[in-house]
């Protein structure tokens, strides 16, 4: 018998979105997760959701060294406008399990969590879907995205550095983005090797270089959330 375990340790979620979720005490703005005392997350909602309405979702990981609060602000500027629920874990140590311990473990574990809170309280688009990061949260993301592909529906990877995946499951779009001057993650082993890859295996790549550094430029953001959200 597979365990939840089990699908954890290869990098699989098990959480989904509810056809009838609880709408009891529902509350906007940014909240904690709830889950953890030293390392928890946020969730933000729109003031703008309505319960009778889905609402796109999206799931954002910081970067190495980073907390739940940078994971939050990658994408809450256009949050109201896009009426998007955002969900922002804390990886259990300082960087993610797969980068820091060359496995999934934890970090799936707490994500499915956090998944599993806001599907039981929230209307969720299910055509909406996305999962995001930077940096290290980038390369996070597009393992756990395209390892659960029947989930997300959309992967949005700021300045990635690689990624690793055990199952590949169903085929979400991908955008990428890089600068061409990023010392932190170079962009010729990193961004130039994934998106080709990627491409081979059949998956729709947006793809966007620019001319900066370890760095999401406004314009950048911009055409994420309207590539991934409309």
């Amino acid at each position: 018998m597979i365990t939840a375990r089990d699908s954890f340790k290869k990098g699989l979620l098990t959480a989904r979105p509810k056809k009838a979720a609880s709408t009891l005490d529902i509350k906007t703005g940014v909240q904690s997760l709830g889950l953890d005392f030293t390392r928890d997350g946020f969730i933000y909602i729109s003031p703008n959701y309505n319960d009778q309405h889905p609402s796109p979702l999206a799931l954002m990981l910081h970067g190495a060294g980073g907390h739940a609060e940078y994971g939050l602000n990658l994408l809450r500027q256009y949050a109201d406008d896009k009426n998007l629920i955002l969900v922002a874990p804390a990886s259990r140590l300082t960087t993610w399990d797969i980068i820091a311990k060359d496995a999934f473990n934890g970090d799936v574990i707490f994500i499915d969590q956090a998944l599993s809170l806001v599907f039981e309280h929230y209307n969720i688009d299910t055509r909406h879907i996305a999962i995001g990061g930077f940096s290290d949260g980038a390369s996070y993301a597009l393992s756990l995205g395209l390892s659960n592909g029947d989930l997300f529906t959309h992967i949005m990877a700021f300045s990635p550095g690689f990624y690793h995946t055990l199952v590949h499951q169903g085929k979400p779009g991908v955008f990428i983005s890089h600068g061409v001057k990023d010392t932190i993650l170079p962009i010729a082993p990193c961004s130039r090797r994934i998106v080709p890859r990627l491409k081979r295996l059949n998956y729709n790549i947006h793809y966007e270089e620019f001319n900066g550094e370890h760095e999401i430029p406004t314009a950048i953001s911009e055409k994420a959330i309207e590539w991934c959200f409309g």
